[in-house]
């Protein structure tokens, strides 16, 4: 299999999660400000939830990517409140023909007060446990 690990965050924390995901894949985590130009057959992409939705440019992102290019979109990221961004996700890729996997990848993320120093060692190793599912 083949795959690329694009991500979004304002705060560090879902980077981190990238690096352990792209590290276990053997490939490299790019901001989705990098498109993703070679065809991939899973895209791991990276994001969390901002004013409880997921951000407009990971909505763009999403919209933008070739469904010829891409075999499906595995979610992961972290949030301090909210966990799940896969409807939110799910909603935009259907609409430009790509699948979601079921499953996906999230943890609590540092932000104020709330989760200090998440995502942790366990985290980074969950997240690259998860990746070697793919593998």
């Amino acid at each position: 299999m083949t795959f690329a690990v694009r991500y979004y965050t304002k705060t560090g924390n879902t980077k981190r999660l990238a690096e352990a995901i792209a590290k276990e894949l053997g490939v490299e985590a790019l901001p989705i400000s990098e498109p993703v130009t070679e065809p991939v057959d899973a895209l791991f992409l990276g994001n969390s939830y901002y004013a409880f939705t997921i951000d407009p440019e990971v909505r763009e992102f999403v919209s933008s990517l070739d469904k010829s290019k891409v075999g499906k979109i595995v979610n992961f990221g972290s949030a301090a409140m909210l966990n799940s961004t896969y409807k939110k996700v799910k909603a935009v890729a259907e609409k430009v023909g790509i699948p979601m996997d079921e499953k996906e990848f999230h943890c609590k993320g540092e932000f104020k007060a709330f989760h200090k120093g998440r995502p942790n060692e366990e985290d980074l190793k969950a997240a690259a446990a998860f990746a070697r599912q793919y593998i």
